[in-house]
């Protein structure tokens, strides 16, 4: 048993958690959450360190310089646009990390100890698929395997055998808690992941990612229980309950069922990466035509997208943004619930360049303003402007949610090319009349086209 002090030391903790999930739903408390948030885990670390006194004290604490060394120097050098790479890294670490707990914990546990077994089969199997998922979902992003849907003759059989197969692994388990078992159990629950993740493509992903969070979420609740630790316990389920409920609004602002988002691809309904670039005719313009068009302007609204993140343009337009505004201009700028590669990706990204959090305007809120927008300007975003989301039954993301650019007087895409969208289907508002289109890296072409309405 571990001391009052320690109980209350975790007590701490765990409000800090809690604390920080709330600062961290707002940009505007969420470095303060971050913050705290951190300053919770590590007087976890510290409170365990000496509530229970552990052996080999000098290995522990070179894994822990060795981690944390890795930790500030991998998070300082990630770039915005590689962030969502990072998180599932560090997802798929948290669930490997459980499951290895879990079987090392196989030695001190009964077969007598029903719900325990139980509770360590789960943390096992689970959090070897968050692993191996969240690796898969790593590459796809870094795309160092294709962003595609990737299937083969008979998946949904060899799924399906894994599924049941891990089953009854872990009801033996349960009943026999020996090493092989766990062993065996393990290395299913990893091809299990790399299967739930390969038929899954572009737009797709990140969602994905937040229901491998909350997978690895729920291993930790798991082996808090398995260890007694009602610290592990109570953060393993706010980090489960949250990323179950972040992957229902990403799914719903997709406009798809996560089970179809998960097996689409099987009936070839799934979000697709790639895609070629079309040769057909757009109307384009030069930075001083899009320079009368925002100059003369009343409202523009602004839709920024992962295009906007890659160029590291934020700044540039929240400087084209103020020229607009000292000329009598309103701006808002329209923020898609799945813009960018994670969710509140342009919250933050915007947040960098010290935009005002009222210009941030969520989709359900700017929607009825496209009609009365003189100019809609698109920098770097295609797939939450498409509107074959609205007209195309056939399309891959048919019945996703989108922002109504096409409703505007005038529309701007700011593109480096007419690559299709991470969707990897063509938009129609591309190559309407009303469209303007002018090509190139989105900080350059904006700070073109600052200096020429400044000219105006």
């Amino acid at each position: 048993m571990i001391s009052t002090w320690a109980h209350l030391g975790y007590l701490v903790a765990a409000v800090c958690f809690i604390v920080a999930l709330k600062a961290l739903s707002s940009p505007r408390s969420a470095r303060t959450g971050n913050l705290l948030g951190a300053a919770g885990a590590a007087l976890a670390v510290i409170v365990t360190f000496f509530a229970y006194k552990p052996d080999r004290v000098l290995a522990i604490l070179i894994a822990i310089v060795i981690g944390s060394v890795i930790g500030v120097i991998g998070s300082r050098r990630v770039a915005m646009t590689h962030m969502p790479q990072l998180v599932a890294l560090f997802n798929g670490v948290g669930g490997g990390a459980a499951a290895l707990v879990a079987l090392i914990e196989l030695g001190h546990i009964e077969s007598s100890q029903t719900v325990s077994g139980i509770a360590t089969a789960f943390t096992i199997l689970v959090g070897a698929i968050s692993f191996s998922g969240s690796i898969v979902t790593f590459a796809k992003l870094q795309e160092l395997m294709t962003s595609r849907p990737v299937t083969f003759p008979g998946l949904p059989v060899v799924f399906i055998a894994g599924l049941v197969g891990s089953i009854a692994l872990s009801v033996w388990l349960v009943s026999n808690p020996v090493a092989l078992v766990g062993v065996l159990l393990c290395v299913i629950g990893l091809a299990v992941g790399v299967m739930l993740v390969l038929p899954v493509g572009g737009a797709d992903v990140p969602i994905v990612i937040s229901l491998l969070n909350a997978f690895t979420g729920l291993t930790v609740a798991a082996g808090g229980y398995v260890l007694g630790n009602t610290l592990l316990l109570v953060a393993g389920t706010l980090v489960g309950a949250a990323g179950t409920l972040l992957t229902k609004l990403m799914a719903d602002a997709m406009g798809r069922s996560v089970f179809n988002i998960l097996f689409g691809a099987l009936k070839g309904g799934s979000t697709l990466g790639g895609g070629e670039a079309s040769d057909r005719p757009v109307i384009s313009g030069g930075p001083e035509d899009v320079a009368i068009l925002l100059g003369y302007a009343q409202r523009v609204i602004i839709v920024p997208g992962y295009g906007l993140a890659v160029a590291q343009a934020q700044h540039t337009l929240r400087d084209l943004v103020d020229e607009l505004q000292s000329r009598g201009v309103t701006v808002d700028y329209a923020i898609h619930p799945v813009a960018g590669r994670m969710p509140g990706h342009m919250n933050v990204l915007l947040a960098e360049a010290q935009v005002p959090y009222e210009q941030l305007r969520e989709m359900d809120e700017i929607n009825g303003d496209f009609k009365q927008a003189d100019v809609v300007l698109v920098v770097g975003a295609n797939d939450v402007v498409n509107p074959a989301a609205r007209n195309s039954p056939g399309a891959p993301i048919y019945g996703m949610p989108i922002l109504n650019a096409d409703e505007a007087k005038r529309v701007i895409f700011l593109k480096r090319s007419m690559r299709p969208g991470f969707a990897g289907i063509e938009n129609e508002l591309l190559y309407d009349p009303r469209t303007t289109l002018l090509f190139g890296d989105a900080r350059d072409s904006l700070g073109k086209l600052l200096a020429a309405v400044k000219s105006v």
